[in-house]
């Protein structure tokens, strides 16, 4: 598996926990909970945009990772 391609796995991870924790925060009624949930879905979309950051990077740096539109 090519790095660009580990890249792009760990983005979608990210984003589909972020997700997942935003659900949480919206099933549950413990305020607790809520407030944990909401930060841990913060967490995990900051580190989305930071891997997205290094996709970016990879695919200007190595013409061979860029995508076609």
């Amino acid at each position: 598996m090519s790095t660009i391609n580990k890249l792009e796995q760990a983005l979608a991870g990210a984003k589909g926990l972020a997700s997942q924790f935003k659900t949480f925060a919206l099933d549950t009624d413990d305020q607790n909970a809520k407030q944990m949930f909401n930060q841990l879905s913060q967490s995990a979309e900051d580190m989305a945009q930071q891997v997205q950051g290094r996709v970016e990077f990879v695919q200007n740096e190595e013409p061979q990772y860029r995508q076609e539109q």
